[in-house]
């Protein structure tokens, strides 16, 4: 069996990582830069931020591949190398995974930066193709699951999972992003996801980003409320954050501690797997280690 779902089936409480955005930033990454070009411009800042988040005691970390579909990468000067991209990424976080035995590693798959019609742009089969791509090179690269993630809108998650379906049979996750309090950009609600996703086999549902830890809570609550029992995924920012002006910087309010009072709770919850998005360093991911795993 994946090692993934092995451990889910054994009821263990799985911790996620941190951000990827907002590290790199403190790290150096330029303004508009994409995080994904690193992966051929310095793969080594990738390393030692994926290698910070093992030593904090992460169970599960994240590719630097959210912007890795073929139409995200339109902004790289890699585009026409995707594929390589991704199968690259994939293997540098499997590297930083084997410093501690039974890390595992999770394909990140980010929305592809337009709408799909008839809100938008792109046809269903562009998004189809696009993730397709994808989930086959992350799998190549050597991932244990793929998380198709910070969603908003079924026109766009929809065709994604079914193209990363057709790819690969490692296990989905599908997290959305409720930006509106409980509800997407395009007013999805918790309740409706979980009933798609369930139904066309993700093995897992969830959600990240979003707004505050107290939204975080109500969006599982109406998760478990839907489909009790259902595997969950909670990876919130650190707060709403606030601009720098000196910086140009946004900066995250809750501390560690606040985001290990607020995973306990998720995991009361429901939630099976925990970590943080944006915001979130290290330093919060240990303390959610230390709250969940002592």
């Amino acid at each position: 069996m994946n090692k993934f779902l092995e451990r889910l089936n054994s009821g263990e409480i799985l911790v996620a990582d941190g951000a990827t955005g907002s590290n790199l930033q403190k790290m150096g990454l330029k303004p508009g830069k994409p995080p994904e070009d690193l992966i051929i411009d310095d793969p080594d800042i990738l390393f030692k931020l994926a290698s910070s988040f093992v030593e904090a005691g992460s169970d599960i970390i994240l590719t630097c591949t959210f912007g890795g579909t073929r139409l995200r990468m339109k902004d790289s000067k890699y585009q026409d190398r995707t594929p390589e991209v991704n199968i690259r990424g994939a293997e540098l976080a499997r590297k930083a995974a084997s410093a501690r035995e039974g890390v595992l590693v999770a394909g990140s798959m980010g929305p592809v930066g337009a709408l799909v019609k008839p809100y938008g742009p792109l046809e269903e089969e562009e998004v189809r193709a696009t993730f397709a791509e994808q989930a086959k090179a992350l799998t190549e690269g050597g991932v244990d699951l793929l998380l198709i993630e910070t969603m908003f809108a079924f026109e766009e998650t929809t065709p994604a999972f079914e193209g990363a379906r057709s790819a690969t049979n490692l296990p989905i996750v599908v997290s959305f992003s409720y930006d509106r309090g409980v509800r997407s950009m395009m007013g999805v609600k918790p309740k409706d996801v979980i009933k798609k996703y369930s139904e066309l086999g993700a093995a897992v549902v969830g959600a990240n980003c979003g707004t505050t830890l107290e939204n975080m809570e109500l969006i599982i609550k109406e998760y478990v409320e839907t489909l009790p029992n259902f595997p969950l995924w909670a990876k919130p920012n650190a707060g709403v954050p606030h601009m720098d002006i000196e910086t140009e910087m946004g900066v995250y309010d809750m501390g560690p501690e606040d985001m290990a009072r607020f995973s306990k709770c998720y995991v009361e919850l429901g939630a099976k797997i925990v970590g943080g998005c944006c915001g979130n360093t290290p330093e919060h991911v240990a303390a959610i280690v230390k709250a969940l795993k002592n």
